[in-house]
């Protein structure tokens, strides 16, 4: 690991100060479970690391206004055990729970795991079917986008080097919807996802009036399967339906082959999980958990 200067800035403001004079020279680190391992092999090599790990304005969830917003710097761990988080939106609770193991959820979190745009990273496809908003902040100005616009290749977004990811917002869901978020992993392995799905459906008069799917390690990015979504929406949710809809991801998906797994056994388990989130989504609608 090369030297760097450590800085610990007191608020939000001194951040995006430390942030807007050093630009590419830094990076962000707060609870270092991504930068670290790779300024262990130096693949990278900042001059300075900008720790935001204890601003409590980045720490923090909240419902407010028919949003639950949750703060940048808020660890997994607390995300899974949230009250809030757990009554609100309960996939969300759940999908925080398969983040790793429970040392590295006590450390890592939210802006983190998001940030580090891995597309395997497993928070990102059920805070894409919630329809979430990010906040990007620098020291003049203030902007929010949908998630979905937030990635942009492997390890790669829209931030700019002066900007912070500070604020994750959540829609909270009407009634008679319900969401699911699955993976699959090697058993014993490092738990990175080899296929995750995503999926979010509301109904009206026992039709699908909303429904989003999402997908990781299927793409250069956490993606939406608008195919998939097109063939449910506005039809009664049959198992026929769901199973014509989770054919549909072949379109749409390109997933890789890596030591982990084939892109075809990608494609053929991404349809199961995907049918099979669509399933526990809709048994949600019911009140029931699966």
């Amino acid at each position: 690991m090369r030297e760097f200067d450590y800085e610990r800035p007191d608020s939000l403001d001194s951040a995006l100060e430390l942030l807007g004079n050093l630009r590419d020279k830094a990076r962000v680190i707060a609870g270092g479970t991504d930068l670290l391992p790779l300024l262990r092999e130096d693949m990278l090599a900042p001059t300075h690391v900008v720790d935001i790990s204890r601003l409590a304005e980045l720490n923090f969830i909240r419902n407010e206004g028919g949003l639950i917003k949750i703060g940048a710097a808020t660890k997994m761990r607390s995300i899974e055990q949230s009250d809030i988080v757990r009554r609100k939106i309960p996939m969300f609770a759940d999908a925080a729970q398969l983040v790793g193991e429970i040392g590295v959820r006590n450390l890592a979190t939210l802006g983190g795991n998001l940030a580090n745009a891995s597309p395997a990273g497993d928070s990102a496809p059920p805070l894409l079917v919630l329809d979430a908003s990010a906040t990007i902040r620098n020291r003049k100005t203030e902007r929010t986008i949908r998630l979905a616009d937030f990635f942009v290749h492997v390890k790669k977004t829209i931030l700019q080097p002066n900007e912070l990811l500070t604020e994750i917002k959540i829609p909270i869901p009407p009634q008679h919807s319900g969401g699911a978020f699955l993976r699959l992993a090697k058993r014993g392995g490092n738990l990175i996802s080899i296929v995750s799905a995503a999926a979010f459906m509301s109904l009206e008069n026992g039709l699908i009036k909303t429904v989003r799917i999402a997908m990781g390690s299927v793409a250069p990015t956490p993606i939406r399967i608008p195919t998939a979504e097109n063939v449910l929406r506005g039809s009664e949710p049959t198992e026929t339906k769901m199973r014509e809809a989770a054919e549909t991801i072949k379109e749409t998906i390109k997933p890789i082959s890596d030591v982990r797994a084939s892109a075809e056994y990608r494609k053929e388990t991404g349809v199961i999980l995907v049918r099979r989130a669509l399933e526990q989504a809709y048994m949600q609608t019911k009140g029931t958990r699966t």
